[in-house]
């Protein structure tokens, strides 16, 4: 399926299992409501920044708007089977790891290019959500709120999804990293 269809299709999913208009969902997320029919007709690319909003006013997780809820969940999902966004502002390229399977853990492979930068703001969610990155290759500088860290290949950081964050790739050549979220207390993410 196109990654723009899938992500219209879970969006919409998601907010007619949370009985949502299209109007109540714009005043909760702060993305307009013509933007939000755009995506949801999948006639437009929305920035990672605009559908973590949206993620957010949903209660779900930015990875959850990009499971394909088709067929009974598995616990394998083949490299083949991975789906592949670009973020249309910053170029940076996310991998949905993770199986179908209901679990509170979800895995993302993440390339930024080099010179970008992608701010997410402080979303209220009805669960707490955890991450870890791992920098896998390149340099990266991520801040929580007031807490900064440049990342080399091998670092690790942790930290919760309550104030803003921001990842930049400062570095000449691309960066590359796996983020693993948690969610809790886990809830199911809209319908399956």
């Amino acid at each position: 399926m196109d990654i723009n269809k899938l992500i219209a299709s879970r969006v919409l999913a998601l907010r007619e299992a949370r009985q949502l208009s299209l109007t109540a969902l714009a005043e909760l997320s702060g993305v307009s409501r013509s933007n939000i029919s755009l995506i949801e007709r999948g006639e437009s690319s929305a920035t990672a920044t605009v559908l973590d909003k949206l993620a957010g006013a949903l209660g779900v997780t930015l990875a959850s708007l990009f499971e394909t809820g088709e067929g009974a969940p598995s616990p394998l999902r083949r490299a083949a089977e991975q789906q592949v966004w670009t973020d249309p502002a910053s170029g940076y390229v996310r991998r949905q790891l993770s199986p179908a399977t209901r679990s509170p853990l979800q895995l993302v492979e993440v390339v930024f290019p080099p010179g970008q930068r992608v701010v997410y703001e402080q979303v209220v969610r009805a669960s707490d959500v955890y991450q870890q990155v791992w920098l896998l290759e390149g340099t990266m500088d991520i801040s929580a709120g007031e807490q900064q860290w440049r990342l080399e290949a091998g670092d690790c950081v942790a930290m919760r999804e309550d104030r803003q964050i921001s990842y930049a790739n400062p570095g000449s050549r691309p960066a590359r990293y796996l983020v693993g979220l948690v969610t809790l207390p886990f809830v199911a993410h809209g319908p399956e």
